[in-house]
């Protein structure tokens, strides 16, 4: 899942950036309102974390405007601002969540796993497809209730792929959604981790649970082809 951290205070975000980034999260980092309104315009997200005293626009301004035209991001508002009235504001105008500072980053963290669960009709943290299962807190994945040794970013596909069951996914949405903006997009890093996650799964349940659909992308393998 790919993140925007929109905090004018550099330390904070970094800080908060870094650590969603151990918990498996593709994080983008920005410091400005105006130039967040502009990423949220080009980029694709599945949640931002956003502040609302920020220089260039105000982030009440950001999310009226990214409301506008995108319903589907999860935005949840980390602000100093802690009244019920600026609470009832941000709600009202879009946000799906509100947390004010001081906060404990557990909370963050649980509040944006709830976020993205919504998201994908998930009632629970912990996924399952056939053998496989994978908590979303954890992270950790299972193949019949044993543990796999799986890198983040693999943790991250599986994950996107388990959400996703009946779709075929392109080379271009996992990049969109897995990675943040720093990636090169002629990079062949799906292709290498589609690869290694291939391989540890079909060693774990004995047959290959990821097709390649040419030129369209990846998909789970339904039960009825196996």
């Amino acid at each position: 899942m790919r993140i925007l951290i929109v905090e004018d205070e550099a330390e904070l975000c970094d800080t908060i950036a870094e650590g969603l980034e151990l918990d498996g999260y593709a994080v983008d980092r920005c410091y400005d309102g105006k130039v967040a309104h502009e990423l949220l315009a080009v980029e694709t997200y599945d949640l931002a974390v956003l502040d609302l005293n920020l220089p260039g626009m105000d982030g009440m301004d950001v999310l009226r405007e990214v409301r506008k035209v995108n319903q589907e991001l999860k935005v949840l508002i980390l602000s100093a601002r802690g009244s019920v009235s600026d609470k009832v504001q941000g709600l009202d105008n879009g946000a799906n969540d509100y947390l004010a500072k001081p906060f404990a980053f557990e909370e963050l963290e649980a509040r944006i796993r709830s976020l993205l669960r919504r998201s994908f009709v998930q009632e629970n943290t912990v996924l399952v497809w056939n053998a496989i299962s994978l908590d979303t807190a954890k992270r950790i994945a299972c193949v019949n209730g044993e543990q796999i040794p799986l890198t983040k970013k693999e943790l991250s596909i599986l994950e996107y792929f388990m959400l996703h069951p009946t779709k075929v996914i392109s080379q271009e949405e996992l990049m969109e959604h897995i990675w943040n903006m720093e990636i090169d997009s002629f990079s062949n890093a799906v292709r290498v981790h589609i690869a290694t996650l291939r391989k540890k799964l079909k060693q774990a349940l004995a047959y290959d649970p990821i097709v390649t659909r040419i030129g369209q992308g990846y998909c789970l393998r339904r039960e009825d082809t196996m």
